[in-house]
């Protein structure tokens, strides 16, 4: 039977190797137990998405039994998966992660903040020591600018990370993860 160790130890490998070169800025930060405690919690909060696959599973499952029954009697899982699986619904989904991306991933600046207002630009000095001279940047160090944009080019708001990646890390890992174990939730089902 197939073990859910098996995906843990996918998910850490696609946290390791695709979610964070996708949403974080290359170099050290010296932040290091920030950071562990962030990872920890995305992790734990990525394990639970897909694990809710399992539930999801159920649902389809008592919605079409004799079809479920008879894949699973018959061991078919790539039948199981077509079966889940509603195209329509995932676009659905991803451009929802997008937009729930492009919301609750702005950084958040007062308006006396921004660069260029006058308050900003007056005497205030950043932890440089030199005011905010140069109003074209509107993107912070550290900050993905919105996708395709450069940090003096990006306009609109200040995004924590691209949405585009987020979107593309839940098409790409997220659903699938989540539909393997919907399948051998399933396959496990009749037992």
């Amino acid at each position: 039977m197939w073990h859910y160790a098996k995906l843990e130890t996918e998910l850490m490998r696609v946290y390791l190797q695709e979610v964070l070169p996708g949403i974080t800025q290359p170099g050290d930060d010296n932040n290091y137990g920030s950071a562990g405690v962030l990872d920890v919690l995305c992790l734990q909060a990525l394990s639970k998405r897909i694990h809710y696959g399992k539930f999801v599973a159920e649902a389809k499952f008592q919605a079409q039994p004799q079809e479920y029954e008879r894949l699973i009697r018959a061991r078919d899982a790539q039948a199981i998966l077509h079966l889940l699986t509603d195209k329509a619904v995932e676009q659905r989904v991803i451009e929802r992660v997008r937009l729930k991306a492009a919301t609750f991933g702005q950084d958040i600046v007062a308006p006396s903040q921004q660069p260029g207002s006058s308050s900003a630009s007056s005497n205030d000095s950043g932890s440089n020591g030199e005011g905010s001279s140069d109003s074209s940047d509107t993107h912070l160090p550290g900050l993905l600018p919105p996708q395709g944009l450069s940090s003096k080019e990006a306009a609109g708001p200040r995004l924590k990370v691209s949405p585009d990646v987020v979107a593309a890390l839940y098409e790409r890992w997220v659903m699938p993860l989540t539909k393997e174990v919907e399948v051998q939730y399933l396959l496990a089902r009749l037992g």
